[in-house]
């Protein structure tokens, strides 16, 4: 059995910061599993599901980011959980904005929320997938605190549902193939693409040579 949790805020106020994506990643899971109705236990809202054939219990802490290890302690020790059965859905400042990782294990890095899991479960090597909100930008007023507890701008907004379903993807990945599989999947960076080559002069099968004084391939922006 797998204990998947996502991490955020309760109330209608928090429900679109950043800090909340561990939520918003967690509900679309529900949604990709056709996860039962989420239920009050644990200072939490959980609800039983199937994932790529493996039963699973989610979770949602309802005792604020700084608490959550309250909510997901008792909830570990009623279903017998381990930590090597737990996966934690959270907003990561380190990653850049639609970008994933796969991480197995490691400290909390500032964040709250695992602050407290590790606080209350243990430094067990539970699996993360670190879902990136990015650093603030340089015109952003306020502390990281103001930055991960507001909402996100137009472009991102457009691109959130497409990256919550993929965080939900990587639990279903962790299923189905296991957590090593999973993380490297998870964590592998297309290539670029190779840039194209320069057209050949005709008739010779050779790069075309640019004339003395000839300035058409000058790029206006330089």
């Amino acid at each position: 059995m797998l204990l998947v949790v996502g991490l955020g805020n309760p109330g209608r106020e928090y429900a679109a910061h950043r800090h909340n994506v561990g939520f918003m990643a967690l509900d679309e899971l529900a949604r990709l599993s056709k996860a039962e109705p989420f239920r009050d236990k644990f200072s939490g809202e959980y609800a039983r599901a199937e994932i790529a054939g493996e039963p699973a219990i989610l979770l949602k802490p309802q005792t604020f980011m700084n608490l959550s290890g309250q909510c997901v302690q008792p909830a570990m020790a009623f279903f017998k959980i381990a930590p090597a059965q737990l996966i934690v859905l959270h907003d990561e400042l380190d990653v850049p904005f639609g970008e994933l990782r796969l991480k197995i294990g490691g400290g909390h890095a500032g964040h709250n929320g695992l602050r407290s899991l590790l606080a209350c479960v243990g430094p067990g090597d539970f699996a993360r997938v670190r879902i990136g909100v990015g650093r603030p930008p340089a015109t952003f007023r306020g502390e990281v605190a103001d930055y991960v507890l507001s909402g996100f701008d137009s472009a991102e907004r457009a691109a959130l549902p497409e990256l919550v379903t993929r965080a939900a993807k990587i639990v279903v990945d962790v299923a189905r193939r296991g957590l090593a599989a999973a993380t490297k999947a998870a964590n592998t960076r297309p290539k670029p693409p190779r840039p194209p080559k320069p057209p050949a002069a005709e008739g010779t099968g050779k790069p075309a040579i640019k004339a003395p004084g000839d300035d058409s391939g000058r790029d206006p922006a330089g």
